[in-house]
């Protein structure tokens, strides 16, 4: 009997696919548990129109992590915050203060776990922080650190 996956079933096929099994093991297992639906013509043209929907939100995703790449790399973030000697910060800036002040001043609301900062910013000046928005798009932020009169 031909079915149409409907989630992954383990050494049989994954959700989405269409395969051939025994009715037996059809009808008791994967028909009764809802784990696969008979293939027929209508289900098979449903199952194609669901992937076309769901290839063009994977384009659009796409396409909105391009233009948001676009937009923060114009930007620079800014702070203000007390030094010593040689620039050393009192303390740290975090990706999530840097986040919270991208939001403030722009908008522009981003996971502070999407940015790729090893370590704290501890110095004056600029810093380049790279942002994953998508798996095939990085951005770079500049943050500008001043000294706090």
């Amino acid at each position: 009997m031909k079915v149409i996956f409907l989630k992954d079933v383990k050494g049989r096929g994954k959700k989405g696919e269409i395969k051939n099994v025994a009715d037996g093991y059809a009808n008791n297992f994967l028909l009764k548990n809802n784990l696969a639906i008979e293939a027929n013509q209508a289900t098979i043209s449903a199952l194609e129109g669901q992937k076309r929907k769901e290839d063009k939100q994977v384009e659009q995703v796409y396409e909105d992590a391009k233009d948001l790449k676009e937009k923060l790399e114009q930007l620079t973030v800014e702070f203000n915050a007390k030094s010593g000697e040689r620039g050393r910060l009192f303390g740290s800036i975090s990706t999530k203060q840097v986040a919270e002040q991208l939001h403030k001043a722009t908008g522009i609301k981003i996971d502070k776990r999407k940015m790729e900062l090893d370590d704290a910013i501890r110095a004056l000046g600029y810093t380049e922080i790279p942002v994953k928005l998508h798996q095939d798009v990085t951005a770079t932020l500049k943050v500008h650190v001043k000294e706090e009169i």
